[in-house]
């Protein structure tokens, strides 16, 4: 929809000047010039006539979406683009700047513009008072849906006031047709997003945690807003350490062809092979020879390959298992076969230096080089990257590309990238490629999240230990008390994975966070058990005022949800920010945005609820004696939106804590 608004402000524009020269030769009129003019007016009425059909199509699409949440802050930005550009259509790329009021007492938003088109003007020689600017364009506002009416405040805001009736009415469509948002947020439609990415032989570590929380929170989010996403984990499954690990596996377990090797700690096995290869000069000889041949493919070496491989992917699948992720697997080894191919084409294009062995790439304004040949004739990461980044361009026909790993590689994927561009695989402007860095995770003491004896955290264990601590959470509240044993096990996952993947994603994820359960286990702040409890409690009043789900609904298409309270306005909106929520995140992949506003809703929904009774009961006796219907409703809008919340940040609420 945004796309076909912009079709039309070119077009408006275009109309304009062509309106403009016609009035310049028609008067005076310009003798010889007839048949010039004649052509100008045919070609404005041919833009007319194409505009008048881009508005019938853009009510229709609008008609389309009254089933799906309507993104105010975009509308807003429609409506006053349009008064802009009737106020001031010599104006080019004015600024629009529409943004939520803070203080509900200036209105519910505000529109900024006209201070910075009083600068933009002034750097062209005219002054002009923003307020004068502000009051224009009040005055070309168009007739909409949305406005109740506007202010000029201070020295050119303009407050917008909106219709409670409208806000009202889009209440009752989010309850009737569910939490759903218009596809044509973007014309783009295959996303993949790469993460996780943990290396084969080597046990998932709190290093992944990350990776793996905000990738799958990212392909949720693409996958909600009606994108095909395809979830890449990148392994590490090829290289020489695979050499060093197959020649171990045939000393330790020579019949290993015929009887399946029985590895239960693969990191062990790693450490031991690792332990020969540093110290033992004929292992290590033998460890090349087993690199080369499975590189050729022998099919006895290829077996031991994927034996090590099988088992390394059993511990990870543990994980994703707890953390509810779904990936493909499409490791280094996916992309061999592609690299010469690779390699060549840059060659062809005579883009390939020599430097003492090696064979590099010098991409613009890049300081370092990529390494695509090794001096012995390997092939190194940034020749595997490559090959996958163009079979994702052009096999996958991405439209966006998302890599999410730590911030630390953000200077390798910046070379990768302007590589691919400099060979012409694809056009930024067309194709969306992007490294989502991440900072790293820290202990309570501040530094790198270690165990006390200093290695790395198992991503198992510090699972095992969620469980555990949200176990003695919910019986030092007694909830063993009054849930059934399948009800606390629920209620236990909930939180513990729940809290563990919110703390991540509560904080910018380009920041280092300091992981500590305590602080996430505690039902206080901006935590998820905090909000877990939240919806439960939302969730039990319809259950307190003896309303099941069919009365609810008859509710929803009979009862018109009244916003008069100040609580119950205040609410209504901030439920109806959700898709501009989501709009900014598709844009920076900032997801605790999303948090931050789960929060917010959270907060907002108790200040009402502790200001507008939704069920009153009798003192004495304890009974229902009334319930109002219009807050039921916003309870449980309240809820759904939670609930979608909950999906995109991949944290499974429960009925009952």
């Amino acid at each position: 929809m945004s796309g076909m608004v912009e079709q039309m402000w070119v077009l408006e524009r275009e109309i304009h000047s062509l309106t403009a020269e016609i009035e310049c030769l028609k008067n005076p009129p310009s003798v010889g010039l007839s048949s010039h003019l004649d052509g100008l007016r045919e070609e404005n009425a041919k833009l007319k006539y194409r505009l008048n059909v881009l508005k019938r199509s853009l009510q229709e699409e609008r008609s389309q979406c009254s089933k799906t949440m309507m993104n105010i802050n975009q509308r807003l930005q429609e409506i006053f683009g349009e008064a802009i550009r009737e106020a001031f259509p010599d104006l080019e790329n004015a600024p629009l700047a529409v943004t939520p009021n803070q203080q509900a007492k200036f209105g519910d938003y505000q529109c900024n513009s006209a201070m910075a088109m009083a600068q933009m003007m002034k750097s062209k020689g005219l002054k002009v008072n923003p307020r004068e600017i502000a009051e224009k364009i009040q005055q070309k506002i168009p007739d909409n849906e949305l406005i109740e009416k506007t202010e000029i405040a201070g020295p050119g805001f303009i407050n917008v006031h909106l219709k409670r009736s409208f806000v009202s009415k889009l209440l009752t469509n989010l309850l009737l047709n569910g939490v759903g948002l218009h596809p044509a947020l973007t014309d783009l439609t295959i996303v993949i997003v790469d993460f996780s990415s943990p290396n084969i032989a080597k046990e998932m570590h709190v290093g992944h945690l990350r990776s793996t929380i905000i990738g799958d929170s990212m392909c949720r989010l693409f996958e909600f807003l009606g994108y095909e996403v395809l979830r890449l984990n990148h392994v590490g499954d090829w290289g020489t350490q695979f050499g060093m690990l197959i020649a171990h596996l045939q000393d330790k377990f020579p019949d290993y062809l015929s009887v399946s090797p029985p590895i239960v700690d693969l990191q062990a096995f790693y450490k031991e092979s690792k332990k020969r290869f540093d110290v033992d000069e004929d292992f290590k000889k033998r460890a090349y020879q087993c690199v080369v041949k499975l590189q050729s493919k022998d099919p006895a070496f290829i077996k031991g390959w994927n034996l090590i491989c099988d088992v390394s992917r059993k511990e990870f699948q543990k994980v994703y298992n707890c953390l509810d992720i779904q990936i493909i697997e499409r490791g280094e080894s996916f992309y061999q076969n592609m690299m010469t191919a690779v390699v060549k084409e840059f060659e062809a294009k005579g883009l390939v230096e020599m430097d003492e062995g090696r064979k590099i790439v010098f991409a613009p304004g890049q300081q370092i080089p990529l390494t695509v040949v090794k001096s012995d004739g390997g092939y190194t990461y940034d020749t595997s990257d490559l090959a996958a980044l163009r079979h994702r361009l052009f096999d996958e026909q991405a439209d966006i590309i998302i890599y999410v790993t730590d911030s630390g590689q953000s200077t390798h994927f910046q070379l990768v990238f302007a590589a691919a561009q400099m060979i012409g695989w694809y056009d930024p402007k067309v194709t969306r490629v992007e490294h989502a860095g991440f900072g790293v995770v820290l202990g309570e003491d501040k530094k790198k999240f270690k165990t006390r004896s200093g290695d790395t955290v198992r991503l198992m264990d510090l699972l095992d230990e969620g469980l555990k601590r949200s176990m003695d959470k919910l019986k030092e509240k007694e909830r063993d008390k009054v849930l059934t044993p399948e009800e606390l096990t629920k209620a236990q996952q909930s939180v513990a994975f729940g809290c563990i993947k919110y703390a991540d994603l509560s904080h910018n994820r380009i920041n280092d966070y300091m992981f500590s359960f305590d602080k996430m286990l505690d039902d206080r702040g901006n935590t998820a058990a905090y909000l877990l409890y939240a919806f439960t409690r939302i969730r039990s009043i319809a259950r307190l005022a003896n309303i099941d789900e069919v009365t609810l609904r008859k509710a929803v298409e009979t009862t018109e949800i009244v916003l008069e309270h100040d609580k119950e306005w205040k609410l209504g909106k901030c439920l109806l920010r959700f898709p501009e929520i989501l709009q900014k995140i598709l844009e920076d992949l900032l997801l605790h945005t999303l948090c931050d506003y789960l929060y917010e809703l959270a907060t907002t929904f108790t200040e009402f609820y502790d200001s507008c009774y939704c069920v009153e009961k009798d003192r004495q006796t304890g009974d229902v004696v009334k319930v109002n219907m219009w807050r039921m409703l916003l309870c449980e809008a309240t809820a759904a939106i939670m609930a979608k919340c909950f999906d995109i940040l991949s944290i499974k609420p429960v009925s009952r804590m």
